[in-house]
């Protein structure tokens, strides 16, 4: 009996005994399991978030490159932007974080929820933007409370600054938000969401000189995400410098002659295609951009009737109006269609099958030759030399001037303009081309549409005799050290198709148009220095014959566009000037003064204008010459 019991014991206690060997090693089977899964499917993961809880890798945004005058004079430069982020992972209860933030700085709670709530998917040790560039008196308020504030962080990064409010914001242009499109089209290497880029103007023409690399620190952080020590640091590498070709003085001055104006003033040297001044009028602040355009603001711009937006300069299409009478003179003399002595005679309208030609002056001009048409804007002698080459060779020496087609200036959404051609108006309207539309633009009416930039180039050309400049913006990009990496050079783009005779010419007819008695902008004169030009009068609206050709009685919407062209010295010009003025009535009123002062304020500064002190240097009075 006891034999029988005590086998029956070890029965027992073996099946106990196999029954906890079974569970162990399920439950080690269990632990395998779970240690194969964080340390394999997950490890990666669980690192990264490991390190993450006491080192982690904060970014350091360079500093983009500053931008200067061609004196080395700053543009736009840096300034500190102090930015308040959370780090959700550090600020446990974030409810609780946040409205003690709130009250700190003054901002409601609610607002700053909705910016965490935007970020979902954001992982949470790495910060979210709750606000930028706030005040320094936040600033401080912040830091002292910042034991109590965990996981708030206050960054310092470079804020893109324009010293001059408004001042070359066309040509300038100005830093936005990266977009995802922008972000996935490989043209921004090294950029991120949140970062700023140049989205017009130099700033985007640029960017890749002016944008910089971004840096970091890898720092040890503790339970609150306070940073207790530095581990390592890689510095942010600076961007380029720009050298732009524009002369600050030049450029303050033609945007002040613009200011309460709509329209756009551009000089070039003609010497070597350089910029001198890029006015666009009405202009807007860069700044703004940066800092943070609220949507009324936006709203504004964009709504307002007169285009702050847009860069009139390169991107607004303007027919040519009497200013055009260059190339249709031009392509007279080289056609053999008039010559020097050539005279037709302006009773003050031509007659062309059954309709009538005005010339701006009723009572007519006489006998003139082309050198007397182009003095006095005769619209009757360059009636009947548009009529006498066609619609089509004038439309060749147009385009071969430079007309109709960019000038290649390296900056965004330059215009084209446009010089009609009988086949252009076949194939856009189904209709032949009319014989008096070729009168029409043989005076720079019609359908003919020029931008200001496209009128420089031609002015400048005949100005040096003939040779096409591309406009030049960029004088070189230096390093932060000051090392030259790019030194551009003046780029020809071809040759005006004019011979030197004819050339002449037209140049003896622009220099009267200011200096003889009888042309139509003698009140641009400057003492001590020969300037020579041609005005312009756009029509914004036809007119019957029998109206009168009064501006003033005119709506101001409704008004004609004024023109005025000009180089100066006449021998050896220095400076060329193109000047638009919307609704300005006559190019000898509105526009040829502000070329005059243009022309009067690079002139005192480069050696020639030392001879204009007794002028003094606020426009004068100017009498008005109506000049088609």
């Amino acid at each position: 009996m006891t034999k029988y019991l005590n086998v029956a014991d070890t029965d027992w206690y073996r099946q106990r005994l196999i029954r906890v060997t079974y569970c162990v090693a399920a439950a080690f089977c269990l632990l395998f399991v779970r240690l194969l899964h964080l340390q394999v499917i997950q490890g990666e993961e669980l690192r990264r978030l490991s390190e993450n809880n006491s080192v982690r890798l904060e970014r350091t945004d360079p500093s983009r490159g500053l931008i200067f005058d061609r004196d080395g004079k700053t543009l736009v430069d840096n300034r500190p932007s102090f930015d308040l982020s959370i780090i959700l992972k550090d600020a446990r209860p974030v409810a609780d974080t946040i409205e003690k933030l709130a009250r700190v700085i003054n901002v409601p709670a609610s607002e700053l929820m909705l910016k965490i709530n935007r970020s979902k998917g954001v992982a949470a040790y790495k910060p979210i933007l709750l606000k930028q560039d706030f005040g320094r008196d936040a600033l401080a308020a912040v830091e002292v409370r910042k034991f109590d504030l965990a996981g708030v962080v206050v960054g310092v990064r470079p804020l893109r600054h324009s010293l001059n409010k408004q001042s070359a914001a066309h040509l300038i242009g100005y830093l936005s938000e990266i977009n995802a499109g922008e972000l996935k089209s490989g043209k921004y290497p090294g950029t991120k969401s949140g970062d700023f880029i140049g989205k017009f103007g130099v700033e985007k023409a640029f960017e890749s000189f002016l944008r910089g690399k971004r840096g970091g620190r890898q720092v040890e952080v503790n339970a609150t995400g306070q940073v207790v020590d530095i581990l390592k640091t890689v510095d942010a590498q600076p961007g380029h410098n720009i050298y732009l070709t524009i002369d600050q003085m030049l450029q303050k001055r033609t945007e002040a002659l613009l200011k309460g104006l709509a329209g756009a003033a551009v000089a070039m040297d003609p010497a070597t295609g350089h910029i001198l001044a890029m006015a666009s009028s009405p202009s807007f602040d860069q700044n703004d951009f940066v800092s943070g355009m609220s949507h009324a603001k936006w709203s504004t711009l964009i709504s307002n009737p007169f285009r702050p937006m847009e860069n009139k300069a390169i991107q607004a299409e303007y027919p040519p109006a009497s200013a055009y009478k260059i190339v249709t003179a031009m392509a007279g003399l080289e056609e053999g269609v008039i010559d020097e002595t050539t005279s037709f005679h302006c009773p003050g309208y031509y007659k062309y099958g059954d309709r009538v030609f005005r010339c701006w002056e009723k009572k007519g001009h006489g006998n003139v030759n082309v050198v007397q048409a182009l003095i006095v804007s005769c619209d009757v002698f360059f009636y009947q030399v548009g009529q006498k080459l066609g619609a089509d060779r004038l439309a060749w020496y147009a385009k071969a001037s430079g007309l109709g087609s960019t000038t290649g200036i390296n900056l965004d959404q330059e215009a084209e303009g446009l010089i009609p051609t009988t086949a252009w108006k076949k194939e856009r309207t189904g209709r032949a081309w009319q014989g008096g539309e070729t009168l029409s633009v043989a005076i720079g009416q019609g359908y003919d549409l020029v931008t200001p930039i496209q009128m420089l180039v031609l002015t400048s050309a005949v100005a040096n005799g003939g040779t096409i400049y591309k406009p030049l913006i960029l004088k070189m990009i230096n390093t932060a050290e000051g090392k030259i990496v790019v030194q551009a050079q003046s780029q020809v783009k071809g040759k005006l198709p004019a011979g030197s005779q004819t050339l002449e010419l037209i140049k003896k007819g622009l220099w009267g148009v200011v200096n003889d008695s009888r042309g139509t902008a003698k009140a641009v004169r400057i003492k001590g220095i020969d300037v020579s030009g041609k005005t312009g009068t756009v029509q914004v609206v036809g007119r019957k014959d029998d109206e009168e050709a009064s501006e003033t009685e005119k709506p101001d919407h409704l008004k004609a566009h004024a023109w005025f062209v000009a180089y100066a010295p006449s021998v050896d010009p220095q400076i060329a000037v193109a000047v638009i003025v919307e609704h300005g009535e006559s190019g000898s009123k509105a526009a040829a003064p502000i070329a005059r002062e243009m022309i009067r304020t690079y002139l005192k500064k480069t050696g020639p204008g030392k001879q204009l002190k007794a002028e003094g240097s606020t426009l004068e009075a100017v009498k008005v010459v109506n000049d088609g």
